[in-house]
């Protein structure tokens, strides 16, 4: 009984005015926060290869292949998170075989699967078949092995099969960006479709999460680039980080656009929710939104990236420069997803109290299992690029060249 007592005593200590009994704790944890942020960088990374492929940006080519395996290696871990977050995650799969037509978390099962299976795994696929056929030609052992089985043991590389794999691509990169669009505008459109939390409903959630996601997957890209170019000793191709950085800065701007109207929107409103998330914002979200996601994660990027346009620094500054903007983005755009998930629990629905969210080191839901799928996609990258280095894939041949 005492023991009950001090757990009861330690979670009202975390209550600050009236709040409703089954809201004391907090449902969705920090691997709710990882799980639209993993979702976001894989919309962005395929958005930023697309522009290379489909859109014939050619100067971004030294990072389509890095692009098209990031996307690959995240995409493997989005649902990880939420699978951690079950109580009995065993069950995760009865989503897949038992079906809801309206539950958007059933919706979102077909479409991971169709994104993973149909758009990413064929065009990475297609796009290395040809290549792996002649590694494996050209290596021995498991390398060797390795190649013939993901090639499917096929041996054409003729103009003709080689033609006919990058037209084949080319469609599913088609396919696959209106596919990354409605992947991660699906994650905003389960919060915006909550209507009982006025911080999370409005109908520019939506695309809200998908411009930010945009931003971060061109973000790490560029990170990714920078330090992978440099770990191999070689020079970095100015021009198309300058490139990358151009079209991070538009879409970083539209990103500050809408949430700002999103804002202002609110603001105009004034509803009978506005007095709470006035005080939600400048108390317990003030230092994550002001400084973390706006200041340090959108308005010094913008600033900076805004100046490069009218003036460019050396490129040994630049690159340290567009290193550390990078690094800032993909923090202000997690500090977006903590924002809108954490934040959108922190208030009563009484609009009277408020709560706390504490979370420890160690456990299914602490900080040490939400750095574990962080990192674990990382490792698969390092893994992708070893198998499959897009720095050492072959020319093409002139007939399949412009396609």
């Amino acid at each position: 009984m005492e023991q009950h007592l001090q757990d009861l005593y330690e979670v009202l200590s975390k209550v600050d005015g009236y709040v409703y009994p089954n809201e004391i704790e907090l449902n969705w944890s920090i691997l709710i926060v990882l799980y639209p942020y993993i979702t976001g960088l894989v919309a962005g990374a395929f958005i930023l290869a697309s522009l290379e492929r489909i859109f014939k940006v050619h100067i971004l080519k030294p990072t389509y292949g890095i692009a098209l395996l990031t996307a690959f290696s995240f995409m493997l871990v989005a649902t990880m998170p939420l699978i951690s977050h079950l109580g009995k995650p065993f069950r995760a799969y009865e989503i897949m075989i038992t079906p809801h037509s309206s539950s958007a978390m059933a919706i979102f099962g077909f479409v991971y699967l169709w994104y993973l299976m149909v758009v990413l795994l064929l065009e990475i696929w297609f796009d290395y078949r040809r290549d792996m056929i002649i590694w494996a030609q050209e290596t021995t052992g498991v390398k060797r092995f390795l190649y013939r089985v993901l090639s499917l043991w096929t041996t054409d590389i003729s103009p003709k099969a080689v033609a006919l794999d990058n037209r084949i691509g080319y469609i599913v990169t088609v396919i696959g960006i209106p596919s990354a669009f409605l992947l991660h505008g699906y994650v905003g459109f389960i919060f915006g479709s909550i209507k009982a939390n006025p911080w999370w409903s409005t109908v520019l959630m939506p695309v809200i999460f998908l411009f930010s996601a945009i931003v971060s997957g061109i973000a790490l890209v560029m990170l990714i680039y920078i330090l992978l170019t440099k770990v191999r000793k070689l020079k970095i191709d100015m021009e198309c980080l300058d490139t990358i950085a151009k079209y991070l800065f538009y879409i970083l701007i539209i990103d500050f656009v809408l949430e700002g109207l999103d804002q202002i929107h609110r603001i105009y409103e004034a509803e009978e929710s506005f007095e709470v998330l006035h005080k939600l914002v400048f108390g317990k979200l003030f230092f994550t939104l002001f400084f973390m996601q706006g200041l340090f994660g959108t308005i010094l990027p913008l600033l900076t990236l805004g100046t490069f346009q009218f003036y460019k620094p050396k490129e040994k500054i630049r690159k340290i420069i567009y290193l550390a903007i990078s690094a800032l983005i993909l923090i202000g755009v997690f500090f977006m997803r903590w924002n809108v998930v954490i934040g959108g629990q922190l208030f009563s629905k009484s609009f009277y109290g408020y709560t706390s969210f504490k979370t420890g080191m160690i456990g299914s839901e602490g900080y040490l299992m939400a750095a574990v799928w962080l990192i674990v996609p990382f490792i698969i990258l390092s893994f992708l690029l070893w198998l499959l280095p897009p720095w050492k894939k072959k020319e093409e041949l002139p007939e399949t060249q412009g396609l």
